[in-house]
């Protein structure tokens, strides 16, 4: 008890400012994946079943759970008729095909942004080319994308591995990235593979996403000025653990915290200036608890730091689109 009075007495006369990072907390696509369930549970009532969780965020996918969806790992785990959605991230080939095997009745809730993606990679491989997919891993969105054409993409996570990866012919070689990815983490990769590759070739526009972008510029911004950055997100978010390591390499302490009750109060000891962001799949109100809770403990003064003004909406599909 005695040392949890002295690290809140500690914290309660630390943090003077908190300085907001903007744009935080949802994007257009997240946005977007979230009305599909919300509007497929209004329409057809529940449960709707919802392959992966729709974005990576534990208040988003208890939230949507408390209204009726249910969440599964595989198609195996839905009913036969029961109607499904896949995620924001995409799916492979393989899994679209055993929904119609099976005639699920299937709402895509995959990013805009994702699916552009895919397409590339059907173009690239279509026409012969290996495909060098810098990426992480593991994660849902590269899993859907190596899919489309498994025997001629290549996954690239690292410098190591752009350094050692093997192709057909290096006359013909093309990249793709995922679109959460940290934009100088990309470019470090992409500096090796065109080194090796003279030839290779990218998609016409960048794959990382504009909220990516925008989100580690003005987290970069703050981090410079804060003494502790804390990135509001779940430890599977992509985005939010790459706002992390960018705040970290522009000089700040930084924490992934899922909400409120994650700070730390030692971590406050010390730090006048706090920076406050949130990944593309955290809520707005995840943020509001965070400000009131430092609020609370003496901060006195919340300012904003803008990088970029989002006004991207991306249409509904069409079987949950007002008519």
């Amino acid at each position: 008890m005695a040392d949890a009075l002295t690290e809140w007495a500690a914290a309660a006369g630390s943090v003077h400012q908190l300085l907001l990072a903007s744009p935080r907390s949802f994007c257009a696509g997240v946005e977007r994946a979230i009305a599909v369930v919300e509007e497929a549970l209004r329409r057809h009532g529940p449960p709707v079943y919802v392959r992966k969780q729709i974005v990576h965020n534990a208040r988003v996918v208890a939230d949507l759970r408390a209204q009726g969806a249910v969440f599964v790992d595989e198609l195996d785990e839905v009913p036969d008729g029961a109607l499904t959605v896949f995620s924001a991230h995409g799916v492979a080939p393989a899994v679209r095909q055993e929904a119609a095997d099976r005639r699920l009745p299937v709402i895509d809730a995959t990013c805009p942004l994702v699916t552009k993606v895919h397409a590339e990679a059907r173009r690239f491989a279509g026409r012969g080319d290996t495909v060098l997919l810098i990426g992480h891993p593991g994660h849902e969105e590269t899993d859907g994308t190596l899919g489309e054409a498994p025997d001629r993409i290549r996954l690239v996570p690292d410098p190591a591995a752009a350094e050692t990866v093997q192709v057909d012919d290096p006359e013909r070689v093309s990249y793709l990235v995922q679109t959460t990815l940290a934009v100088d983490e990309a470019a470090d990769i992409l500096d090796t593979l065109r080194l090796r590759f003279p030839a290779l070739v990218g998609p016409g526009s960048d794959d990382i996403c504009y909220a990516t972008t925008n989100r580690q510029r003005a987290i970069t911004a703050v981090a410079a000025r804060a003494d502790l950055v804390l990135v509001i997100g779940s430890a599977n978010s992509s985005n939010s653990r790459r706002l992390v390591e960018v705040a970290e390499r522009a000089g700040a302490r930084a924490h992934l915290i899922d909400g409120v009750c994650d700070i730390d109060l030692r971590w406050l000891s010390g730090a006048r200036t706090v920076g406050i962001t949130a990944g593309a799949s955290a809520p707005p109100g995840l943020v509001d608890e965070v400000v009131a809770a430092l609020t609370a403990l003496g901060a006195r003064e919340v300012s904003e730091h803008t990088a970029a003004v989002e006004d991207v909406v991306f249409t509904l599909p069409k079987e949950v689109r007002q008519p």
